[in-house]
């Protein structure tokens, strides 16, 4: 399961400066706006210390076990304008490539440069939130206009109950849309269906692209933002899109080192990915031995079986039980028989909710 980031903004906040660092994929950055014509897609390790940590506890003499981390796939979409809804500045096939995303990372300016063009002629990151924010809700509303005419085509001289609820939830949706409100905002007695294709449905990381003096300390661009996003309970991640790319280019000694004098604990797209997963609910599980250290992601309340289900069918289907021990116990025993002879590996059935960080061995039948 990879989780899907789209980065969003108007031309010029950093996005594709941002995603050059992150994916080191070379997307187009260029100072003028439209310099992304087609969606950028880049697949980036999630960073976690505890797979390199096992892969040392099962080493036997030359033999590492290889390190297979899960993924984020972020997807640089190109700059929103005012009027792309209408199509403006090719705005619907943008706005197409939003519905293929789980989560959006809206990339706000945050930062003075005379010598990088601003879209709107000056740096203000909230009026560059309402203008995509607007944007998407336009483009829901025409989605749902649609959706509701077929829908009471449907139910007309007719009492079908599902059809009718879908009816009373699009119209209900649109209402919010028409006060200016996202659809994740409202409160719906059923779940929003996928095929309704929302933008506003998707949860929003708000991302604060700063100059290198105010990633210890917010300026008020940031501290704007972070009011704004509090009011709909987003979450913010402070970001220098500059100073990503030139970690992207260090050595990862070099890397912290660079870190540690600027003051800051780890690299912006750490915590973008950290986010990202909380923000959609997220958690990683482990499978680990001497043929090879796995991440795996799931859903937060995934029971075993369909974190089996993550690694084949099969294992969900003829699911027996699972042994499971959280990651940090396994590394104080220093081995899966240390382990047992200490009694921290558990045995557990098909209700068992997983953790994150468990370390899980299957056991199958097919």
């Amino acid at each position: 399961m990879s989780l899907g980031i789209g980065i969003v903004g108007l031309p010029n906040v950093g996005k594709s400066t941002l995603f050059n660092a992150i994916t080191r994929a070379g997307a187009v950055a260029a100072n003028f706006p439209f310099a992304t014509i087609d969606k950028n897609v880049g697949m980036v390790a999630v960073p976690d210390e505890r797979l390199g940590a096992l892969s040392r506890m099962f080493t036997k003499g030359d033999r590492i076990p290889p390190i297979i981390p899960t993924t984020v796939e972020f997807v640089d979409i190109a700059g929103l304008v005012k009027g792309a809804s209408q199509g403006e500045g090719l705005g619907n096939q943008f706005l197409a490539h939003i519905r293929e995303v789980d989560a959006i990372a809206h990339v706000v300016r945050c930062f003075e440069d005379d010598n990088i063009i601003h879209v709107a002629g000056r740096v203000n990151p909230l009026e560059d939130i309402e203008i995509i924010n607007l944007e998407l809700i336009l483009s829901d509303m025409s989605t749902l206009e649609k959706r509701i005419d077929r829908l009471k085509k449907a139910t007309k001289g007719n009492k079908d109950k599902e059809q009718l609820a879908l009816l009373a939830l699009a119209e209900e949706i649109y209402a919010l849309l028409e006060q200016g409100q996202p659809a994740r905002a409202g409160h719906y007695e059923m779940p929003i269906p996928r095929d309704f294709g929302l933008l506003t449905h998707k949860p929003v990381i708000y991302v604060a692209n700063v100059a290198e003096e105010h990633l210890t300390e917010d300026n008020d661009y940031v501290k704007w933002v972070r009011e704004y996003a509090a009011k709909e309970g987003a979450q913010v991640v402070k970001i220098s899109a500059q100073i990503e790319c030139e970690l992207a280019e260090l050595e990862a000694d070099e890397a912290k080192a660079y870190l540690d004098e600027l003051g800051v604990s780890e690299p912006g797209l750490h915590r973008l990915i950290k986010i990202g997963y909380e923000t959609l609910g997220l958690i990683t599980f482990i499978t680990s031995g001497e043929k090879e250290v796995r991440a795996w992601t799931v859903e937060a309340g995934s029971k075993a079986p369909q974190a089996a289900g993550k690694i084949h069918t099969d294992f969900e289907h003829g699911f027996i039980r699972a042994e499971v021990i959280p990651c940090s116990q396994l590394l104080e025993a220093g081995s899966y028989p240390e382990a047992r002879n200490r009694g921290w590996m558990r045995t557990e059935g098909k209700e068992y909710v997983v953790q994150d960080g468990d370390v899980l061995h299957f056991l199958f039948n097919v």
